[in-house]
């Protein structure tokens, strides 16, 4: 494995001291040491990856320096438009070092989201015209990867691509924290908790569309507890920041079925664009439920800013016809009732703890025999 620090210390000797990306798990221990040893300028947790290529496009505009865009392979996908249109010396030929987590590598047992953008990986880059290499987990020749990474982005003024391989890094945990506009304390709900009140407040035809990551285990693991039936839960297991447009296109065409989005806050900052879609289109049978604990939970805990946006106000500037912001079981409890029966598009901002079960199991049920149950539920209903 690499250390840290060493890995860290080689990028500044290339001259690569600016930082921004979307988190990821391969990449946890790594990003952690960033944020611990750098200002707060010097590094930016984006809101999506093809975000983090536009913020390294303006910084190099800036400074003619190098940035790292660091991400999970999945998040290609919304690098490509940047990658191609922007950053390609076919156009504007910006310098950039992309650090990438290779989630589903071939050989290597992974999550079902991941089974295809393994393999597409690194022909993705391929198709990018992106030169890449493995990163090595041993110090010397890591250190020669970067060097050789860093002459060629200089020589040909493009992207260069390092991936990055599980247990590459060290283990490192966060030192420091984001200020918070409140007291930690003063948060009292877990997130598995809070989902176990929604699931049993809600309507017994409503239908639940979670987000991925660790909500969409929890709402499996809590139908698992009490015996309870799957077929009313699709689990968005991929495609993060996706789960509310997929929620609204069911919505609409659902529209005397109560649906209801459980999403997290990384989520949406990640497509905030549709609480406006959503808003705009409408559905009174919609109703969304935002579970926000300031940080990306299933990547290794990095913060959001998700306890310094106002989702509440932004959801009702975007037509949403009722807000609110709960932080506790009493008022979570008093106030879901009068929620679910309100017309929507509505959005319940539901401030929970960090953390999970170190037990927390993954859905036992393949997605695509749960997206078969799911798909025979609505029509049957």
């Amino acid at each position: 494995m690499l250390n840290n620090a060493t890995f860290f210390d080689a990028l500044k000797e290339s001259g690569i001291a600016f930082f921004t990306g979307v988190p990821d798990s391969l990449l946890k221990n790594f990003c952690a040491y960033i944020t611990d040893n750098t200002d707060p300028s010097e590094h930016i947790i984006a809101a999506n990856e093809g975000n983090s290529v536009a913020i390294g496009i303006g910084y190099h505009l800036a400074t003619q320096k190098t940035p790292l865009i660091y991400c999970q392979n999945s998040g290609l996908g919304n690098m490509v438009n940047p990658l191609i249109s922007l950053a390609d010396p076919d156009v504007y030929s910006i310098p950039m070092l992309l650090l990438i987590g290779y989630r589903g590598e071939p050989g290597v047992k992974d999550e079902p989201q991941h089974v295809k953008q393994g393999p597409a990986t690194l022909p993705t880059l391929e198709a990018l015209d992106i030169p890449y290499a493995i990163l090595p987990k041993d110090e010397a020749t890591a250190i020669n990867a970067i060097q050789t990474a860093t002459q060629r982005i200089q020589k040909e003024q493009k992207p260069y691509a390092l991936v990055i391989q599980k247990d590459t890094f060290e283990p490192y945990k966060l030192q420091s924290s984001e200020p918070l506009p409140f007291s930690e304390d003063t948060l009292e709900l877990e997130r598995e908790e809070a989902i176990q009140i929604c699931l049993n407040h809600a309507q017994e035809d409503a239908v639940f569309v979670s987000t991925t990551g660790k909500i969409s285990r929890e709402v499996f693991e809590s139908r698992e507890a009490t015996n309870a039936s799957h077929k009313q839960d699709f689990l968005t297991v991929g495609g993060m920041g996706h789960c509310s447009q997929i929620a609204l296109g069911i919505a609409l065409q659902k529209p005397s079925k109560p649906v209801i989005c459980l999403d997290g806050d990384g989520a949406t900052l990640m497509h905030m664009g549709g609480l406006a879609i959503i808003g705009q289109q409408a559905p009174n049978n919609f109703h969304h439920i935002l579970l926000n604990n300031g940080a990306h939970e299933s990547v290794g805990g990095q913060p959001t800013v998700g306890f310094d946006t106002n989702f509440t106000a932004i959801a009702k500037a975007c037509n949403y016809t009722h807000t609110k912001t709960v932080s506790s079981q009493e008022e979570l409890e008093d106030y879901l009732p009068t929620f679910l029966k309100q017309k929507g598009p509505s959005l319940l901002e539901i401030l929970v703890k960090k953390g999970a079960r170190k037990d927390l199991g993954r859905p036992t049920i393949s997605p695509q025999d749960q997206c078969k149950e799911f798909k025979t539920h609505l029509s049957n209903s």
